[in-house]
């Protein structure tokens, strides 16, 4: 008789209408309670139990608005749900793990996207120069600031580690933006979110992180900048094969 492993706790969690709706709802983007509640259709304080169970595993994380303290978002770890999810049906029959994602992703046509934060000096370069890395030429990317200043040289040296270019990437207003249309806007601060105007004919994504020009040690700051350079890429590989999809 074959020994039997236990349930992994990622089916459990996966295993209810609720929960599966947050989950589909964040991988796409960060949310608050409220928005959440409303895209499934479900009352806040039941929203509420279920994100708890979702932090409890780690899936699910909380930061408060860089723009009001007052909202919190709520963030899906999606490499850590895939990682889980490939765990689990290796547990079921090792066949049935799935291959590693491909090095590079192609879209099936091409996009244009904009991220977008506030200085235009970290979060938004890594991302603009991490798709353009990853999208093989598909994807006309950009980014752009509220308030731009000049790229950060932690994001040079974070892109450098990661073998990346920026590929003459410098800060810019969201002014010399103004009338253009782009499939996706994607904000990666929660500032330039509320602020963001709205741009014709493309949905508006956010993948908030917390500002790591915030971090005065020297040493804290760069790891910051590299999880999140890792967090990015992950968002993106899965933004890459949705497209592809």
């Amino acid at each position: 008789m074959m020994a039997s492993t236990p349930l992994p706790t990622v089916i459990k969690l996966l295993a209810d209408d609720v929960r599966w709706g947050l989950l589909q709802a964040l991988t796409v983007s960060d949310l608050r309670v409220q928005e959440l509640s409303s895209l499934v259709n479900q009352p806040m304080n039941l929203v509420s139990y279920h994100l708890k169970k979702l932090r409890q595993d780690d899936l699910v994380t909380t930061r408060r608005s860089e723009a009001d303290g007052r909202d919190l978002y709520y963030s899906l770890d999606v490499g850590k749900l895939r990682t889980l999810y490939q765990q689990a049906g290796y547990a079921l029959h090792p066949a049935m793990s799935p291959s590693l994602p491909p090095e590079s992703v192609a879209t099936t046509r091409p996009l244009r996207v904009l991220f977008v934060c506030t200085h235009n000096s970290a979060r938004s370069q890594m991302a603009e120069a991490l798709l353009r890395h990853r999208g093989t030429g598909n994807i006309a990317v950009f980014s752009a600031g509220n308030d731009p200043t000049e790229v950060h040289p932690d994001t040079l040296s974070t892109l450098q580690a990661l073998g990346i270019p920026l590929m003459g990437q410098y800060a810019k207003s969201l002014e010399v933006f103004k009338g253009q249309i782009f499939d996706y806007v994607i904000t990666v601060c929660d500032k330039a979110r509320e602020t963001c105007p709205t741009f014709s004919g493309g949905k508006q994504l956010h993948w908030g992180f917390a500002d790591p020009l915030n971090i005065q040690n020297e040493n804290e700051r760069r790891a910051a900048f590299k999880q999140i350079a890792s967090q990015l890429s992950s968002r993106i590989e899965y933004f890459l094969t949705e497209q592809q999809a």
